[in-house]
């Protein structure tokens, strides 16, 4: 896998037959917690002026998750990384959508001049990935392949995307939006120790409006997965908020299970 992982870039498109199982994509939503609001990591092509989301091509002997954790090793660094798969985006119109044609592209920066009818040129289907991060844990490349550049962005951020990638981002936050009232959502995300408003923070941005504090302070901690410490968190202009943690098992058995 390592020498097809090199060839994973821009320029494998030359070889794609030989490698890649033609039409069909992955796409991952990316998400980090870092100063108080929620991080979409991004990635640019040379020649292309809007942002994607990280993915790629599967390989023709490749399981779609380990396409996925593939892109998120090469991305982040990380291994261990929380990563569910939420749906497959296959409009016949998804190629047409796209507003810079990718084969006009690639043949005026890398002299690849794909054939019209080529597979490149058709409808492309991907399949998406939500993956949660803990930000400080994340190292990214300086430049990714073929002279990507990969940046965090707020995830309320305006500017378009590139393709359908606004309407994945979208359409993710819906998934877990709708797994909020069954599953516990945080430690992926958050540090080992952390403050009850910083992940309040996180289910306000998913669910996209404001909520109490003193209600949510209330439920959050009657699901028992949260453990108060004799710690306070320091160095703000404010009364210092109390810290927090995870009770890992609890967590899981609620990952498994669900809670009402």
């Amino acid at each position: 896998m390592e020498q097809k992982t090199q060839l994973s870039g821009i320029a494998a498109l030359q070889k794609a037959e030989d490698f890649f199982h033609p039409g069909f994509s992955v796409d991952c939503v990316v998400l980090g917690f870092h100063n108080g609001n929620l991080k979409i990591l991004l990635t640019r092509y040379k020649g292309f002026d809007k942002w994607r989301l990280p993915g790629s091509f599967v390989f023709k002997d490749e399981d779609v998750d380990a396409a996925a954790f593939r892109i998120l090793k090469e991305r982040t660094g990380l291994d261990n990384v929380f990563l569910k798969q939420f749906y497959l985006f296959g409009n016949s119109d998804r190629n047409r959508k796209y507003e810079q044609r990718v084969s006009d592209v690639l043949k005026e920066l890398y002299q690849i001049d794909l054939p019209e009818d080529h597979w490149y040129n058709r409808r492309i289907m991907t399949l998406g990935y939500y993956a949660l991060v803990e930000y400080s844990k994340v190292r990214l490349p300086e430049r990714g392949y073929e002279g990507e550049f990969i940046e965090w962005h707020d995830l309320d951020h305006t500017e378009p995307m590139y393709a359908d990638h606004s309407d994945i981002v979208k359409k993710a936050l819906e998934m877990i939006r709708l797994n909020l009232n069954v599953l516990p959502l945080g430690k992926e995300l958050l540090s080992e120790k952390f403050t009850l408003p910083e992940l309040r923070v996180i289910y306000e941005t998913i669910l996209g409006n404001s909520l109490d504090r003193r209600n949510f302070q209330r439920k959050i901690l009657s699901f028992g997965y949260i453990e108060k410490l004799n710690e306070q968190r320091k160095g703000g202009s404010h009364k210092a908020p109390n810290l927090y943690k995870f009770d890992t098992e609890k967590y899981e058995k609620a990952m498994q299970q669900g809670f009402d």
